[in-house]
């Protein structure tokens, strides 16, 4: 659908979005005093649409103004770059930047975040440019929020309700959908606000006291019933997820999960190494849901690599908790494949904030295998593998350093076992296929009274067969 002409046709009352979770005819679903004012409308301001779809129909393209604010110890440079990714990410969310606004503080304005002067001037410019929505690179709390729409007339959103409003588009499985409706709900509670006298109170009824409830109280009421009713379906995916974890792992087969930031190449990888078919965009967050496939690696392991979302700077609280489930893969894994876009404006910073997520959900200390993605656009991704001892450079689009890549998954794989020598009794097939079904093996020499064999094998496994473990007189 083609975008409306600029001017007084694109204005309307709006803000239906946190007023309510349930939508309300036009005429009574009108806000407060400030929320009267003609204001641009916000179909990217509903924060993913109706919250139990998680998707939007947008039927244009809104116009934004960016907010950014260098605090101490961060830079110019730094506001510059987070502002830079902002911008990809509203373009990803459906909308166009028309305007920026930097501003230098020690600490945020506790009414406006950027003082009330400041935002006189993003109003200005607002108004100038016909921009539908101004987006702030940090989190607003809900009374700077609604303070800044008050004064700007349009919707005012931050990072997060970006990131969240790109989830809800991207997710299509159940597990991805739930995970994404719990954070658009945890994020809009506290931003409920009255809806006027129309809606202030239910009317009493049969045995109640007083005039009733009002409608910001059975808003809030729904939304927590709601949030109560999507935590317990996810932590009962999860208690499936750690029971198919368990099934794994009795297999011996170690567990690899692919990380790094967004559009990094992350699913492109997987599809190289494994076939997986999973959908592969140049977009930020195109890949919500977690997918594993089995890999078998040059020396004869067999692992199973998961590709998981994507982590980006000022990735949102709620997101983190509400994603614990998919994240899971990565605090069990054996081992991390980090990858990084070695053609990007800021690879090391994009390996700073992974590192910062994968310590906030318990991961920090998972072994970690490098892997600078992207040769086939520049040398970048080369020249960062050589300043990394242990890292690879590939292109997982044209299959360059692949074969580079196994290998060093196997040889991190490998790193993990331990190698020790059984002699195992002809009686004693039971054991000689249990060394065969954990284990891999590497000589196995018939004696007269049974078999000797060296293998390479878990901690745990060793333990089961410490009775017939050969001791190594070199370490006697």
């Amino acid at each position: 659908m083609t975008a409306p002409e600029h001017g007084a046709d694109r204005r309307e009352v709006t803000r239906r979005g946190l007023g309510s979770v349930h939508d309300e005819p036009d005429d009574v679903a009108l806000g407060a005093d400030a929320m009267l004012e003609e204001t641009h409308r916000g179909a990217f301001g509903e924060f993913g649409g109706d919250a139990r779809g998680g998707l939007i129909d947008r039927s244009f393209r809104e116009r934004i103004v960016l907010v950014g604010v260098t605090q101490p110890p961060h830079g110019d440079d730094e506001t510059d770059a987070s502002l830079d990714e902002l911008e990809l990410l509203v373009d990803t969310a459906g909308a166009d930047v028309v305007g920026r606004v930097v501003q230098r503080r020690q600490s945020p304005d506790p009414a406006t975040f950027i003082g009330r002067g400041k935002a006189e001037e993003v109003r200005e410019l607002s108004v100038a440019l016909d921009s539908d929505t101004v987006v702030f690179d940090d989190e607003l709390s809900p009374a700077q929020q609604f303070n800044l729409e008050r004064l700007f007339g349009r919707s005012a959103l931050d990072r997060t309700a970006v990131i969240l409003d790109i989830f809800a588009q991207n997710a299509s499985s159940l597990e991805g959908k739930a995970q994404v409706e719990l954070a658009q709900l945890r994020y809009r509670l506290p931003r409920l606000r009255g809806m006027g006298k129309k809606l202030s109170q239910q009317g009493g009824g049969i045995g109640t006291r007083g005039p009733g409830e009002t409608q910001l109280e059975v808003d809030r009421r729904r939304i927590e019933r709601r949030i109560h009713k999507l935590e317990g379906d996810l932590r009962a995916i999860r208690k499936h997820r750690a029971v198919q974890s368990k099934a794994r792992k009795r297999t011996a087969n170690r567990q690899v999960a692919i990380v790094g930031y967004t559009n990094a190449g992350k699913s492109t990888l997987l599809n190289r190494l494994t076939d997986a078919g999973v959908l592969v965009e140049d977009r930020l967050f195109a890949t919500l849901d977690a997918t594993t496939r089995r890999l078998a690696l040059p020396g004869g392991e067999t692992v199973f690599v998961s590709d998981t979302v994507g982590f980006v700077r000022k990735l949102p609280t709620q997101l983190v908790e509400a994603f614990k489930t998919t994240l899971d893969v990565v605090v069990d894994a054996d081992l991390l494949v980090h990858v990084v876009d070695g053609s990007g404006p800021d690879p090391m910073g994009n390996i700073d904030t992974v590192r910062a997520v994968l310590t906030e959900i318990g991961a920090g200390s998972v072994p970690e295998l490098l892997v600078f993605n992207k040769a086939d656009r520049d040398d970048g991704a080369r020249r960062l593998a050589s300043r990394h001892p242990g890292s690879v450079a590939v292109s997982a689009v044209t299959g360059e350093g692949i074969d580079s890549l196994l290998s060093a998954i196997g040889d991190r794989v490998r790193s993990l076992t331990s190698i020790v020598e059984l002699f195992i009794p002809f009686g004693r097939g039971d054991l000689l296929a249990q060394v065969h079904r954990e284990g891999q093996v590497l000589v196995e020499q018939p004696e007269a009274e049974g078999m000797r064999i060296r293998a390479r094998l878990e901690e745990g496994s060793i333990g089961r067969l410490r009775a017939f473990v050969v001791p190594d007189p070199t370490s006697a």
